[in-house]
């Protein structure tokens, strides 16, 4: 007898039942996801027909499936179909219990083809022989024989010097000692997996290199640093649950180390390293499927990005000694297929922030690279990966500093080399001339990566670039001139306003944001927020410093909405705590976007971003104008249910000028001028403050304290409020005149810039 089918409702962090008619659809096959039916041990069928009674000969059937998230292997015909799913025996397929809801859904022509090869086919092409990672014996070969020719081959002669001879002679790396008391230090932790990042340094690029050169004392000393940690206690200070960061690279460096030494380790030393690496890849493992649960509740950072990190290189080094690994492996290409990226969708997007993009794709698209050389699986057709250079280029231009969201560990400097070298990648596989523009400038900029802790503790430029340099073609760079003036990424919901991005002395970049996502994870409390960044000057400026997480800079400033140029209500702000439920439910949405002749627009919601603070909001809107592509208005909308006062915030990194209703913010090529042109509660109290409020300065190590802004209504129970926004080089001053005409039942707004006049009309507020 069938049991019936537990089908909990899924909630704000869970996955979503998918696809149904209310689904983008946007690729073929479609991805399908629901809540799991059980907690342990849950294996499906499911049934895809073209007829909701799932007659026999128009229905596809798919069993076992072993998780919740299930991507088919062969793409449809366009058309309407219904799907369900029931529980079976992992042990006979058996059906257990009864059918689940029928959902349907709508498949439209022209999709990209993208289907995932199943569980028994998905590896019939993997090479037996070493190594596996990165290049295969065919291409192993002929780099060796290009190498012969020229040292210089994809600049090998480069990773050589710098990134293989330094290890020949340096001391190994002693396993790291434990917090004092137990008690985790910043520092300390940063300090433990940046030695572990010099751990997979050598290993890696010792055995890499001296495979390709056929070096026997390279070998040798690749062997003596492998074998040195694979002593390591894979339960002590690098393990998963005392420091993940160094577990990673840990483990990392075991598997490059096991995959490309095969062939020169002992039996013993063989099966000492093969011990530590499956030891170490099962406590992820664990972590990500049982504890984390990504597959049930996706938005869990380290734990998606430990796939790439982790999961791939050791599921791939250890590919035939023992079977669990081959599970491990199969649940991350069915995430990658099914689940990726929770941060973002078709448009690109990445809901954490350009910097944990760069953190994201740089380990994604490694693992995608060695996915594809390993048996042919090729992600990059997803449509995520054919846009996602667009959230870089128009987010964070390469020119642009403290002018984005989210958290960084660089704030202050402009985008990094590695953010090119990512999107760089994206420029190699789309074919993409402003992408390769972009890192052409990031190499131009960033002149002292190599020396950056948030680098170095990371990543290695020589390695990738050989990588990079052998797997795809230099692609010739094209200045991004042409685009449109407002770019919306509609599944993070951020929204940039860009005029003459080619030019650094030209720029003017605006970027807002109003996200489903809130503030989870690395989000802060910043919808309805903005930064400004012009003619080469961050003007209106992400506040605060990197510290560390969970610092009293991180948590009580750079997260909460008073660090942001944004809006404080009675004082509070919007929800951005450590409870990933509220911070996912303080979200808010961008409503409207166009663009005409004179201004781009957009309108955008926060009401329930400041919902657990201020319950008595009923409505906060934010409207921008970008007008002539040369100075913006801001007009604010909160509307109470009592009577409150609104505070109007606004970031600098110097002291402001104030005069009564203006301010002026000077940098040192350009300069803001700022107007409160109207207040429905009369005229604002302007004051600036010099401050961190809740932050130990000591974590600043003497780094100036910036500088905030405060514009406070009167109390009332509706408000709105309208700034004139004009940012100018500062050698060539110049202003906007503008008028009120409010004789009617509406408010007009009238603005001059040499000559030219744009109207912008509000309704009034009684």
């Amino acid at each position: 007898m069938l049991i019936e089918l537990y089908q909990p409702e899924s909630g704000a962090l869970n996955v979503p039942y998918q696809p149904d008619l209310n689904t983008e659809i946007i690729e073929n096959p479609p991805r399908f996801t629901w809540m799991p039916a059980k907690l342990e041990k849950d294996c499906y069928v499911l049934e895809v027909s073209l007829s909701s009674n799932f007659e026999k000969d128009s229905t596809l059937i798919y069993k076992p499936i072993k998780n919740n998230l299930f991507t088919p292997d062969q793409s449809f015909e366009p058309g309407t179909y219904f799907w369900r799913y029931a529980l079976i025996s992992p042990e006979d397929n058996s059906q257990m219990s009864s059918w689940s809801q029928i959902r349907s859904f709508e498949l439209k022509k022209d999709l990209p083809k993208t289907p995932l090869p199943n569980r028994e086919s998905r590896y019939l092409k993997v090479s037996q022989k070493s190594p596996r990672l990165w290049l295969t014996g065919e291409e192993l070969q002929s780099f060796q024989e290009e190498l012969k020719r020229d040292l210089n081959y994809c600049q090998f002669d480069l990773f050589y010097e710098r990134s293989v001879l330094p290890y020949m002679n340096m001391p190994f790396i002693n396993e790291p000692l434990p917090y004092p008391n137990q008690q985790r230090v910043a520092k300390l932790w940063r300090q433990m997996y940046m030695d572990c990042q010099e751990v997979l340094y050598a290993i890696r690029h010792l055995s890499v290199a001296g495979v390709l050169l056929e070096d026997e004392a390279i070998i040798k000393k690749a062997k003596d640093w492998l074998i040195h940690v694979s002593h390591w206690d894979p339960s002590g200070t690098t393990s998963r649950d005392y420091n993940d960061e160094a577990a990673f690279r840990v483990a990392g460096a075991l598997a490059w180390g096991y995959d490309w030494l095969s062939p020169y380790l002992s039996v013993e030393e063989k099966k000492l390293v093969q011990k530590q690496l499956l030891i170490r890849t099962e406590q992820v493992a664990h972590h990500v499927i049982e504890r984390s649960k990504i597959h049930h509740v996706p938005y869990d950072s380290h734990a998606v990005r430990s796939l790439s990190s982790v999961l791939v290189p050791c599921c791939i080094a250890l590919f035939d000694d023992e079977p669990i690994v081959r599970e491990w492996l199969d649940y991350t290409l069915e995430y990658y297929s099914g689940l990726y990226t929770p941060w973002g969708g078709a448009d690109g997007g990445w809901a954490e922030g350009p910097h944990y993009w760069m953190t994201g794709m740089a380990y994604v698209i490694e693992a995608m690279n060695l996915i594809k050389k390993f048996n042919g699986f090729d992600l990059y057709n997803r449509p995520f990966f054919r846009k996602t250079g667009d959230f870089p280029l128009y987010v964070y231009p390469p020119n642009t500093s403290r002018a984005s969201f989210g958290d960084h560990a660089n704030l202050g400097d402009q985008p990094g080399l590695k953010v090119g070298f990512n999107i760089r990648q994206f420029a190699g596989v789309t074919n993409n001339q402003h992408y390769q523009w972009y890192y052409e400038q990031t190499k131009k900029n960033d002149l002292d990566a190599d020396d950056k802790f948030y680098n170095k503790g990371w990543w290695d430029f020589y390695f990738d670039d050989m990588m990079y340099l052998h797997d795809y073609p230099t692609i010739e760079a094209k200045e991004p001139t042409g685009l449109d003036t407002i770019k919306w990424f509609k599944d993070v919901g951020w929204v940039s306003m860009n005029h003459r991005m080619d030019s650094a002395d030209e720029h003017i970049m605006y970027l807002t944001k109003s996200s489903s996502y809130g503030s989870i994870s690395h989000s802060h409390g910043d919808q309805n927020a903005f930064v400004l960044h012009a003619y080469g000057d961050p003007l209106a400026i992400h506040s605060g410093y990197y510290v560390a997480f969970n610092s009293t800079m991180h948590m009580n400033w750079r997260r909460q909405t008073i660090s942001k140029n944004a809006i404080l209500i009675d004082g509070k702000g919007q929800y951005a705590q450590k409870d990933k439920f509220l911070a996912k439910e303080a979200n808010g949405s961008i409503e409207q976007v166009n663009e005409n002749e004179n201004y781009a627009y957009l309108r955008a919601d926060a009401t329930n971003a400041y919902k657990y603070y201020v319950p008595h909001l009923r409505r906060y809107q934010r409207e921008t104008y970008f007008i002539n592509q040369s100075y913006f208005v801001l007009i604010d909308t909160v509307d109470l249910e009592q009577e409150g006062e609104v505070t109007w915030l606004l970031h600098t990194l110097n002291k402001m000028q104030l005069n009564h209703q203006s301010f002026l913010v000077e940098g040192e090529k350009a300069a803001l001028e700022g107007r409160f042109i109207y207040s429905s509660s009369g005229e604002l109290a302007v004051t600036q403050h010099q401050d961190f409020p809740g932050v130990d300065l000591d974590e600043l190590e003497g780094k100036p304290i910036h500088w905030r802004l405060q514009a406070q209504t009167k109390r009332s129970q509706r408000h709105r409020i309208v700034t004139l926004l004009h940012p100018m080089k500062r050698q060539q001053p110049k202003y906007v005149s503008y008028f009120i005409d409010d004789q009617d039942h509406g408010l007009q707004f009238y603005f001059t810039e040499n000559g030219q006049t744009v109207r912008i009309e509000a309704p009034k507020v009684y």
